[in-house]
């Protein structure tokens, strides 16, 4: 089978490797469609450096091979069957993962295969073999919609560390790919209002389109109602002050956005205090969060407005264009499809 790998900054290659073999407790998925999301465009920008990787962790694919205990559970979706999959594997071993907090495991980067690639989703390819607990029937759907299972986990996690319940009155700070998820998921799951803080004009527009209660520029956040729970999709201090702006006495703000080499966060010490504000964080995703997104993916509620974050579809063949759009230009979400 064909598996694209990123060599370093700027490179990538396209392996033959054989198809993988699966185990009892395993499927193996012809996959339909992977998503670049920013893990991939900071691994070919050189802005990560983890190299040889075999990216690509928002997966969607059709059942191909289920393995004889697999095959046995109750729910295991049947061949054929278009599913998401849980490309980011967890150890199960470490402080974390015993702590049942295993969107923190200390595993993620996965292992080499025998070509040497570090495998990081492994997405970028033909097939793929993972264990039926990550493999996730989502029904009928376009194939690169139902790849976006994995960012939906995402929001969903984030949603379930703000402590979001249906009636609150939700802010999100930036109007990107994160941004409309967190949109669409909070609307989904019946917030009083969602609103939307965003500096640039055009994806400001563009998320008004899609039926935000309000979108506003930083300056202008003083007139939204205080929100109960606000969400922060991007990193900077510009951000950071709209969400201390945009919440109200004894609300939640979460950090979901950021990235390594981001600037510093100023959080006042005193009005978090004063206020009773609590901060918090929202990495990766757990299997209840999967479970919601899934739910949320089969019922086709949210088909139409994810269709929307399609920025363009490139063959396996056309990666390293895939890559180097998703690395270089604004985007919602590229979509390679073998």
């Amino acid at each position: 089978m064909r598996t694209a790998v990123i060599t370093a900054a700027g490179q990538v290659e396209t392996r033959e490797i054989p198809v993988p073999d699966i185990g009892d407790s395993e499927v193996l998925v012809r996959i339909a469609a992977c998503g670049i999301c920013t893990m991939e465009a900071n691994l070919y920008a050189g802005r990560m450096t983890v190299y040889p990787a075999a990216a690509g962790h928002e997966i969607s694919g059709w059942v191909e091979r289920i393995g004889a205990k697999a095959a046995a559970l109750e729910d295991m979706p049947a061949v054929g069957s278009l599913v998401a999959l849980d490309g980011l594997p967890r150890c199960g071993a470490c402080r974390s993962c015993r702590r049942g907090q295993t969107a923190i495991c200390v595993a993620l980067q996965g292992h080499k295969r025998e070509d040497g690639a570090i495998t990081m989703g492994a997405g970028l390819a033909e097939y793929i073999a993972l264990p039926a607990s990550r493999v996730w029937s989502v029904g009928d759907a376009d194939p690169a919609v139902a790849a976006m299972g994995e960012p939906l986990a995402c929001v969903v996690h984030s949603l379930r560390r703000g402590g979001f319940r249906a009636g609150d009155r939700v802010t999100v700070i930036g109007a990107g790919y994160m941004g409309h998820l967190h949109l669409a998921v909070a609307a989904q799951l019946q917030a009083r209002g969602v609103a939307v803080v965003e500096r640039d004009e055009q994806r400001l527009a563009a998320i008004a389109a899609t039926g935000a209660d309000a979108a506003v520029t930083p300056e202008d956040v003083g007139q939204l109602p205080p929100a109960d729970v606000v969400f922060v999709t991007i990193a900077s201090k510009e951000a950071i002050a709209s969400a201390l702006a945009a919440v109200a006495d004894g609300g939640t703000i979460v950090l979901y956005g950021g990235g390594p080499g981001g600037p510093p966060a100023e959080l006042p010490g005193y009005e978090v205090h004063r206020r009773q504000l609590t901060v918090t964080g929202s990495f990766s995703h757990e299997p209840d969060d999967w479970r919601a997104a899934a739910e949320l993916l089969r019922g086709g509620r949210l088909s139409a407005r994810l269709e929307t974050l399609v920025t363009a579809r490139y063959s396996l063949d056309e990666v390293e264009k895939a890559l180097k759009q998703a690395a270089e230009t604004p985007v919602y979400r590229v979509v390679v499809t073998p």
